[in-house]
């Protein structure tokens, strides 16, 4: 029956199609060794002293690490039978190529879903599979994410079929699964799920204004099968140990500019004009009387951007929280839309093609930009051939006050050292609560975890970020054997007095630390 279904379907509304476009969307990813993901080489040194903990005595001495159960822990969890059988690198590698992957198919399944076919407009959707947060590496977050989209298609589909009993069961393991993931995935499931639900109870019962009212606490009653994680993220922020901070609210003027970085890569007039795409499209579905809005997703956009001018900044110390959810209220509000009943089929396949084009041209972009990235990766990473095995490695990475679209996409590489050499990487993040490892090298004070590794020509307003100059004559010397400097600003070379270069690549180098001689004060 299904496969009639499929038969009679148009092109971009099979099930083929789907996997198509998930087989796209990983397209960028294949040719680098690293996926170029800012952060993601710093969480990569995290695995390493996760699986080397028990060989490796010396990590003790720089790092602690504790297994315990947060809401923040997909690839922890998922890189310890990868790296098994493929290695850490290749292991986080295929793990990463199954985010975009399972995006496409989570925001065409949703489409499917409440339209009964994939719209054609839907396709415009698609680019947000590389969206600024996931170029960012917040991978745990991705990751729940992408499981959240597919989550509420299942959601949706059971509620269609008016299974909603098994649904209530299987519901209670796929949330914890999601929240331990990461828990902005199983909190955004919780809010598309409630829309959803919200909708259908409306639907099976009317009423006015007052079967709203009806629907919504069917819909909270419902929805109690996902609040189990709940009682898990109390126990997780009420420890003694927990840090993280959670504030920056209402930062109007954050909020503006992530809504113009949804797509930010690399070339800002291409991804902005791409940006303006998802925008003529969305207004084309007010003025245009051959497209109109799904009331179901057309509320699950607005819950969605409710949530996002609501979440502060920061939340339990992570930065960029508002930030991230910005792609996906694009995304639902883009496959909210749908042709009106009629629309000639020849009309139809023109916006289907348009919106192909769209996505191909992105993940061309993407592929391009990501293979430039892992050129720099390719000479920046030589470096580690001439740092010892457990070295006591300190890093200087350089960046600037002044704002750039382009990333450098290098701000973790130090992370790399510790993952491939197992030396000391000052790039780990040392948040009780927030990871599962934290730092305390304590002869390394001042210098031994992020954001010490990021330096600048001179003193940036409002950011933690060293001078080079200082930085260069105040690190404790005793407490490392060598110093990787990745693109630094110009710096004294008197301040090298004492340090051997052992491999330069420009302005890139590796010196080896003198403990007896005396820098420039």
């Amino acid at each position: 029956m299904q496969g009639l279904r499929d038969r009679q379907a148009h092109w971009w509304q099979t099930r083929w199609f789907v996997v198509a476009m998930a087989l796209v969307a990983v397209v960028p990813l294949i040719w680098p060794t690293i996926p170029p993901l800012v952060d993601l080489p710093g969480h990569m040194g995290r695995y390493r002293v996760q699986e080397s903990w028990d060989t490796a005595p010396w990590l003790h001495e720089w790092y602690n690490f504790h297994w315990q159960l947060i809401g923040n822990l997909g690839f922890d969890l998922l890189i310890i039978p990868m790296s098994k059988l493929f290695g850490i690198e290749l292991g986080v590698k295929l793990i990463v190529m199954t985010i975009p992957a399972l995006t496409a198919i989570g925001l065409l399944w949703i489409a499917r879903e409440v339209h009964g076919r994939i719209p054609a407009t839907a396709l415009f959707a698609l680019p947000i599979v590389y969206s600024f947060p996931f170029h960012f590496g917040f991978v745990n977050f991705a990751l729940s994410m992408a499981l959240a989209l597919n989550a509420f298609a299942l959601w949706l589909r059971m509620g269609r079929l008016h299974r909603v009993r098994l649904r209530a069961i299987v519901f209670v393991p796929i949330s914890a699964i999601i929240w331990v993931t990461h828990t902005y995935g199983w909190g955004t499931l919780g809010v598309l799920a409630f829309s959803g639900e919200l909708v259908r109870q409306h639907d099976l019962r009317g009423g006015g204004w007052k079967g709203w009212i009806t629907a919504w606490i069917r819909a909270g009653v419902h929805c109690l099968v996902l609040a189990p994680p709940a009682a898990l993220m109390i126990l997780w922020r009420s420890g003694d140990h927990v840090t993280g901070q959670t504030f920056d609210w209402f930062n109007w003027r954050a909020k503006m500019l992530w809504v113009t970085m949804v797509l930010r890569d690399r070339w800002q007039l291409f991804d902005l004009a791409s940006l303006a795409v998802f925008y003529l499209i969305l207004f084309k579905g007010l003025r245009d009387p051959n497209i109109q809005y799904s009331r179901n997703l057309t509320l699950s956009a607005l819950f969605l951007l409710a949530v996002y001018l609501l979440l502060p900044r920061i939340v339990f110390g992570s930065a960029y929280a508002d930030m991230r959810l910005a792609p996906f209220v694009f995304g639902i509000a883009l496959i909210a839309l749908r042709p009106k009943p009629g629309l000639s089929i020849r009309r139809a396949n023109v916006v289907a093609l348009l919106g192909l084009a769209f996505f191909l041209v992105r993940i061309g972009a993407t592929t391009a930009s990501f293979y430039l990235y892992d050129q720099r990766y390719t000479r920046e990473l030589a470096a580690l051939d001439h740092v010892p095995k457990g070295a006591r490695l300190l890093s200087f990475v350089g960046t600037t006050c002044r704002y750039y679209w382009k990333m450098s996409r290098v701000e973790h590489m130090p992370g790399l050292a510790l993952e491939r050499r197992l030396a000391f990487s000052n790039d780990q993040w040392s948040m009780a609560g927030g990871q599962l490892l934290t730092v305390r090298y304590a002869a390394g004070r001042g210098f031994n975890h992020d954001p010490s590794e990021l330096v600048t020509y001179r003193k940036c307003h409002g950011e933690m970020w060293r001078p080079i100059d200082w930085a260069l004559r105040t690190f404790p010397r005793d407490a490392f054997d060598y110093l990787w400097l990745i693109g630094p600003p110009p710096y004294d070379p008197a301040l090298l007095k004492g340090m051997t270069p052992v491999w330069r690549d420009g302005t890139s180098m590796v010196l080896r630390i003198d403990h007896d001689a005396k820098p420039k004060r």
